[in-house]
């Protein structure tokens, strides 16, 4: 299979802040975003996260855009409500005239496990008091998070990250899974589709943010070389080679990051717009050390 070497990517110059970070300075990051577009407007969920001596991933935010630009808040999920000691990035889901979906990234307290639950409701406005499903709890050996959902045809797709828990002091290690599921709350494990490279830049975790395409499989990932650039991650991109669903590097180096403090680009998402062009939707680093949330819309390829 050949390696799909031009595609539509995110770029930091000339992206809009679309959420500015809750305050300056690092640990201050609005970001891990999650959009759609559905009846008329771009929809968007995102973490709000302080320092962790101020509370970490406080709050999810869904708002929704005419332009993709200029959001307007219609809901705010909190993690205390949850129980978790952090939020990270949601996944949001349009399902139609089923209503709405939020898949929920929460850190277990006092420890380095994260479980996933899902809030249906019949508007986003209702997604902060609706009903909740504990659909993939983890477990002592890997903890689960950041999500990427898509429903189609033939059913519903998750690429979910993991981190072992194995190794005490090392749990940021990261690498991607497949899971499969007919109504999108009990889910079956495909396997391990994505992993680090031992090496290169991404050799301490790969995590899938994005999918770009579906035949062949394209996808855009974090990544990072080591435990220090955790919460740090670039953007890589990766396409399955001879077996079918399974992802390798396209290139060895990221194709995005951010030219200010940190470097972070993370947490991708595309959206394809009527028109035909792509937005992407990411967090970045500025020069205070603050992460935003950001856009940039491409109609070009390279």
């Amino acid at each position: 299979m050949s390696i799909i070497v031009e595609t539509a990517l995110p770029r930091f110059e000339g992206a809009e802040v679309v959420v500015e970070a809750p305050a300056p300075g690092p640990g201050n990051w609005t970001g891990a975003p999650s959009a759609l577009y559905a009846d008329g407007a771009v929809w968007l969920a995102y973490r709000v996260r302080r320092p962790i001596t101020a509370g970490r991933g406080v709050s999810v935010v869904v708002a929704r855009s005419d332009d993709g630009v200029r959001f307007g808040t219609v809901a705010e999920i909190w993690r205390d409500d949850f129980g978790a000691e952090s939020f990270e990035r949601p996944a949001l889901v349009h399902r139609g005239e089923d209503g709405w979906r939020i898949y929920l990234s929460c850190a277990t307290p006092g420890s380095k496990h994260w479980w996933i639950e899902a809030v249906d409701a019949a508007t986003p406005e209702g997604l902060a008091a609706g009903r909740r499903t504990l659909v993939l709890p983890g477990d002592d050996t890997v903890g689960v998070k950041d999500p990427v959902v898509l429903h189609d045809e033939d059913g519903w797709h998750m690429w979910v990250c993991c981190h072992p828990l194995d190794v005490p002091g090392a749990e940021d290690r990261m690498t991607t899974r497949y899971a499969t599921s007919v109504d999108g709350l009990a889910w079956v494990d495909q396997g391990e589709v994505l992993s680090p490279t031992p090496g290169s830049w991404d050799a301490r975790g790969a995590r899938i943010t994005a999918i770009l395409g579906r035949d062949p499989l394209i996808a855009l990932y974090d990544g990072r070389a080591d435990a220090a650039s955790n919460w740090f991650e670039r953007t890589g991109i990766a396409q399955e080679r001879s077996i079918p669903g399974i992802l390798a590097p396209v290139r060895d180096a990221p194709v995005a990051w951010s030219p200010e403090s940190d470097g972070a680009l993370r947490y991708v998402c595309a959206v394809d717009l009527p028109d035909g062009r792509t937005r992407f939707y990411f967090e970045a680093a500025r020069s205070d050390g603050s992460h935003d949330l950001m856009t940039s819309v491409t109609t070009v390829l390279g």
